[in-house]
């Protein structure tokens, strides 16, 4: 993924649509529109940020798109954005996010900034984690006065403490946006385990 401006795969069967959707998410990203399933999978790749994917379209549905999405481990966020009300069956969809039409252009640019944003924190807690556990391999193995006269172990700690700033940050973005508040307050309510 990349970290400047954000490309965005927009795959929709109405072309009037997806060109309108282009025309909204110009200005803040690199746009490329497919208009059926085949088109997107011979369109996405690695460079692809987001995918902004219709779920019923003629031929290749989105759903089939989007398991070859996830069966090609493409490092990618995917938003269905459809007029297919949701029903159980998306429990088992490997969809980041889920935008019934119609849709304006807040709610797009609003929806690619909160898949980029998680996608920053889930490399930031891969890399967070795999240093922790190096450190924690290092405290197991290694003496103290040999990580004190370690240069490398030193470093390791400052990434560590700037890496744990950067995560509660990122928590932090995350949490002023209200449905993520939300979602974060049903995932600590014992209510929600429960039912």
């Amino acid at each position: 993924m990349t970290t400047d401006t954000p490309s965005v795969l927009i795959v929709e069967d109405e072309p009037d649509l997806a060109n309108l959707y282009a025309a909204w998410l110009d200005d803040e990203c690199d746009v490329e529109t497919a208009y059926d399933g085949n088109e997107a999978l011979d369109a996405i790749d690695e460079t692809i940020d987001v995918v902004l994917l219709d779920r019923r379209m003629p031929g290749l549905s989105g759903d089939t798109v989007l398991d070859t999405i996830r069966d090609r481990a493409l490092d990618c966020r995917v938003a269905m954005v459809t007029a297919v009300e949701p029903d159980f069956d998306i429990i088992e969809m490997g969809f980041d996010d889920y935008l019934v039409k119609p849709v304006s252009n807040d709610e797009l640019v609003e929806i690619i900034d909160q898949l980029l944003l998680r996608g920053t924190y889930d490399e930031q807690l891969q890399e967070f984690f795999a240093l922790a556990s190096k450190k924690a391999l290092l405290d197991d193995q290694k003496t103290e006065p040999e990580r004190k006269s370690s240069q490398e172990y030193a470093e390791l700690k400052d990434r560590l403490a700037v890496l744990r700033v950067q995560v509660n940050d990122t928590i932090q973005e995350l949490l002023e946006q209200d449905g993520y508040r939300q979602l974060c307050r049903d995932i600590t309510s014992e209510s929600v385990l429960q039912e």
